[in-house]
């Protein structure tokens, strides 16, 4: 198949632009952090509203500080990404600090693991040291990018060291290879559901929020153990992840009360470093109705 011109120009402008090192490409970032806020305003109503959201405690100023080491943070993200066009193991190596031990023990055992993650950066590398240290088939499940030029950029990073990447929006037929292997499945389990009359409600910071029932449906009938990891900026350029088991027996909950504990877990982790959480990420977008009732998790009484 012929790779249209345009294509091929904007790969070896992204290339070169990977082979740069990284004091240069933070150096571009501090500038394209400050033209996308300040000039462009990229989103910045929807940030600076979520952050009234989130943190109504906390001054206009401090919002604006946080949301300021976010676009930052947003900016970083997209450039490091770019430089694992062209970059080996040993900047991985340098960018990613991980203890894989609790994913050698889980791996000892009959069952498979599933990870419930968070928008936070940069998944992008999380992934790569993650998966290259996996013992058992690493599966990622991800959101497809429109554009066809960097969906298929990316599902060749993403793959680097053998995750198989599942399209969330066509799951249970990538997923069928797989169902009845053994695996690691990692799930970005704050994804706004497409259907909020068929998602769990809770209030999250304070107001009602619609999230997936999938991954704890799949936790609880496959009897998977469940993970829930949490990754951040240990400083610029160094990332690190933690990861907690939260059980090894799903079914044995209450209806709800997995994905309740998640929620707590991501609000907790959120208040530790809020600037590394996506923001631009609508979470509230969907209204609640007063017939969802039914589905809010805190009137379960978990």
């Amino acid at each position: 198949m012929t790779i249209p011109l345009k294509n091929r120009m904007l790969y070896g402008l992204l290339y070169s632009v990977s082979l740069l090192p990284l004091w240069a490409l933070y150096g571009l970032s501090d500038f394209v952090s400050f033209v996308v806020y300040r000039i462009i305003g990229y989103r910045r109503n929807i940030v600076l509203s979520n952050l009234v959201i989130a943190f109504p405690e906390k001054s206009g100023a401090e919002r604006s500080k946080i949301a300021k080491a976010f676009y930052t943070n947003l900016t970083d993200s997209m450039l490091e990404s770019i430089k694992l066009i062209s970059a080996g193991d040993s900047f991985l190596n340098k960018m990613f600090v991980f203890d894989p031990h609790v994913f050698e023990v889980l791996s000892g055992t009959t069952k498979n693991i599933q990870i419930h993650g968070l928008h936070n950066f940069n998944w992008e590398i999380v992934n790569l040291g993650v998966s290259r240290e996996m013992s058992l088939p690493f599966l990622g499940v991800y959101q497809p990018i429109i554009n066809p030029f960097f969906e298929e950029l990316f599902k060749k990073i993403r793959s680097r060291y053998g995750t198989v990447l599942i399209p969330a929006n066509d799951f249970k037929h990538n997923f069928l290879p797989h169902q009845d292997k053994r695996y690691a499945i990692a799930l970005v389990a704050d994804q706004n559901p497409g259907n909020p009359a068929k998602a769990w409600w809770v209030n999250f910071f304070g107001k009602p929020a619609p999230f997936v029932m999938g991954p704890e449906k799949a936790a609880r009938t496959r009897d998977n153990v469940v993970v829930f990891c949490n990754f951040y900026k240990l400083r610029r350029g160094v990332y690190t992840f933690d990861a907690e088991k939260i059980t090894d027996d799903p079914a044995s909950m209450q209806p709800g009360e997995l994905t309740l504990r998640y929620i707590k877990y991501l609000e907790a982790r959120i208040r530790e470093r809020p600037d590394n959480y996506l923001w631009s990420h609508r979470r509230w977008k969907h209204p609640y109705k007063p017939e969802y009732a039914e589905l809010a998790l805190e009137k379960l009484n978990l």
